[in-house]
């Protein structure tokens, strides 16, 4: 004899699953917490450190952050955008450039200037993050695209903004360029006798320039 349907007991009802949200990862929910934007900067930093812009993919940065790929791109956006984000904060000691050659008035600016920069790199927590910020920049163009956009919004335009000389964008790109070339022989192609030289006589023969770049008319 059949049954009724509406006879049959009612049977206990599961608990809802988790919704996922679209297009993001499954254990993105758990991998949220506290910090992760966080680990996932520092390892997007690492490995453009260790591999260079070409070489890092956003699922090789998540991998090293404990994260699924989807969330890098729910933070950042594109493989671009993280390394923009990544050099930025590797960058921010220089970014108070400004303020150093700002401090104390025109009298002594670009010693100052080359005061602080090279104290930047000659610190062995600064100078890998800018290492691998140069070779990235030498080896990619997108990487190089993003660079001097930082050094020109954040820094160059910054550092034009407290002289008051004539050019003072052309006069901040001289002293820039002067720097920029310094350090890469220092401390990315090691050339001697720039690399072994001492520090204060580098300074003592490089600042005179500077202040005539940002001070002299």
């Amino acid at each position: 004899m059949s049954r009724d349907p509406s006879e049959e007991p009612a049977k206990a009802a599961k608990p809802d699953k988790p919704v996922r949200r679209r297009g993001r990862p499954a254990r993105a929910e758990a991998a949220e917490g506290p910090g992760a934007r966080e680990r996932i900067l520092a390892a997007a930093r690492t490995e453009f450190a260790d591999r260079g812009y070409d070489k890092t993919s956003v699922r090789g940065i998540g991998k090293a952050a404990g994260v699924d790929a989807a969330l890098v791109h729910h933070y950042f956006g594109t493989k671009e955008q993280v390394f923009a984000a990544a050099i930025e904060l590797s960058f921010a000691p220089a970014l108070t450039i400004p303020d150093a050659i700002a401090d104390g008035g025109e009298a002594g600016a670009g010693e100052r200037m080359a005061r602080f920069v090279f104290g930047i790199w000659e610190n062995p927590v600064s100078r890998p993050p800018l290492l691998a910020i140069m070779r990235s920049a030498l080896t990619n163009e997108t990487a190089a695209t993003v660079l001097r956009g930082l050094v020109e919004r954040r820094l160059l335009t910054r550092v034009a903004g407290e002289l008051h000389v004539p050019d003072p964008e052309f006069r901040a790109q001289l002293a820039a360029s002067h720097l920029i070339g310094i350090a890469m022989l220092r401390y990315v192609i090691k050339m001697e006798p720039m690399a072994s030289a001492d520090l204060e006589e580098i300074v003592a023969m490089v600042a005179p320039t500077l202040q005539r770049y940002l001070t002299q008319a």
